[in-house]
């Protein structure tokens, strides 16, 4: 059984892969990325090695399109691709949603990519650990 660690800013502990339980991987994927800070991103390749499945980062994908009317909200503006991509862009309400919500938090995207994506870049295996 995996735990998370304590968000930073949260008293409230997010387990993820508790078998008793039984999360499908998609709330696995959203408890992942429900604990993203503001101000930070990752990539599906780092959520989907974060839940042991390293060679699925496509369905980590499909997580993110289907969070539209999940509660709590997921953030999946701040899911990008492995290059800082706003790859699924398209999945907003409009073409610059995803842009918009990224640039409110600070982060800075030129050509529907992020700038210095290695400053923002938040992996899971470091800040929730195994």
């Amino acid at each position: 059984m995996k735990k998370a660690a304590k968000k930073k800013h949260s008293k409230e502990k997010i387990t993820v892969k508790d078998e008793s339980k039984k999360f499908t991987f998609f709330e696995d994927v959203w408890a992942v990325a429900r604990q993203i800070p503001k101000g930070r991103v990752t990539s599906y390749g780092a959520i989907a090695n974060y839940l042991g499945a390293k060679m699925s980062a496509r369905m980590v994908g499909w997580a993110m399109n289907a969070v539209n009317n999940i509660n709590p909200k997921v953030p999946a503006h701040r899911v990008v691709n492995r290059n800082g991509m706003l790859s699924a862009k398209m999945h907003f309400g409009t073409p610059t949603r995803m842009q918009e919500l990224l640039e409110k938090e600070g982060i800075k995207t030129e050509n529907d990519t992020i700038v210095d994506f290695e400053k923002y870049f938040w992996n899971p295996l470091t800040e929730l650990g195994l």
